[in-house]
């Protein structure tokens, strides 16, 4: 039977992209797979006053099942209550690549959806893309498209190399879907391994010009950043310290994102860096205490940092402190 996201305690992303840009900040889209990802996420939410969208990848629906999260969702939005601000949360599906997923997450309670067509012909995207649309609206759920690909590796999202957003097919394909939401191609990427760079060298910056010139032919329209993690030096460091291999992993520098966050990029997806600080701590927690096998004692610290990492991001990189 399907369930309505309203019943619980959820809202769509409709309002909050308005005042996001009304504001000039970009409202957090931190993915979640687990209890202690989750209770991070919105602790830190709260604590700054910050808008939540939770989401959820097809790959975390596998894992964690479909109907856990639809009622993690729900007691996500009881907490921030029983925390004494009720931030306005939206679970969002990400990356979802068919029409079955999309409408089976519409039905399970989500407030929002990406159906991500990019891997399509721009005529297959539109088709597909528009049928999402069509079936989400009937429940007021709000729909995020995407044009361009991504780079990198994430769940099952993986493409060898980018392919910018062309901004000539953005109104086009907007007018002709009707989503939401936009999800473009500037040069961010997914993964822990964004770019491939030498030591020393700076990472390459984003296109800000395709992006200026997609909000010249969008006014007024939201637009996201999908694969923005920053991939946190300090966290790499300690995961390759205590056993670790991630050689060469490096992200979209913070002040660019900032940036971003001031224009019409509305909604900015961080997922990578959440996994890092966690493992980071786990591995940290284990390696000093070798002899630990109580789960709380190695994920409670590795619960605490990602809280502080979440708050950072919404006051130092988002700027959507305050804003709840």
């Amino acid at each position: 039977m399907a369930v309505s996201y309203r019943e619980l305690g959820l809202v769509n992303t409709r309002e909050m992209f308005k005042k996001a840009m009304d504001g000039k900040y970009a409202v957090p889209a931190y993915n979640f797979n687990n209890l202690e990802q989750l209770q991070a996420i919105v602790t830190a939410c709260v604590q700054t006053k910050s808008p939540l969208i939770l989401q959820v990848s097809k790959g975390a629906r596998e894992y964690a099942n479909a109907t856990m999260l639809r009622y993690m969702a729900m007691g996500a939005t009881a907490l921030a209550k029983e925390m004494g601000c009720e931030i306005p949360i939206a679970l969002h599906l990400d990356h979802g690549d068919t029409f079955e997923t999309c409408k089976d997450c519409v039905d399970f309670g989500f407030s929002s959806v990406m159906i991500d067509g990019s891997h399509h012909s721009f005529e297959e995207n539109i088709a597909v893309t528009k049928k999402v649309v069509e079936y989400a609206h009937q429940f007021d759920v709000t729909v995020e498209g995407e044009l361009g690909v991504l780079a990198g590796i994430e769940d099952d999202v993986s493409s060898e190399k980018s392919h910018y957003t062309n901004p000539d097919e953005v109104e086009e394909f907007v007018k002709r879907t009707g989503v939401d939401s936009l999800a473009i191609s500037i040069g961010t990427s997914h993964g822990a391994y964004k770019f491939k760079v030498k030591p020393g060298e700076s990472v390459p910056p984003l296109r800000f010009d395709i992006l200026e010139e997609c909000e010249k032919r969008l006014p007024g329209f939201p637009i996201v950043l999908h694969g923005a993690s920053s991939v946190v030096p300090k966290y790499v460091e300690i995961i390759n310290n205590y056993g670790g291999k991630l050689d060469g992993a490096v992200g979209i520098p913070e002040e660019q994102l900032r940036k971003a966050a001031e224009s019409a990029v509305c909604k900015i997806n961080i997922d990578s860096d959440g996994r890092l600080a966690f493992t980071a701590m786990i591995r940290e927690t284990l390696a000093k205490h070798p002899t630990e096998f109580d789960p709380r004692k190695y994920l409670k610290p590795a619960r605490t940092e990602l809280i502080e990492l979440y708050k950072h991001k919404n006051l130092n990189v988002l700027g959507s402190a305050g804003k709840a």
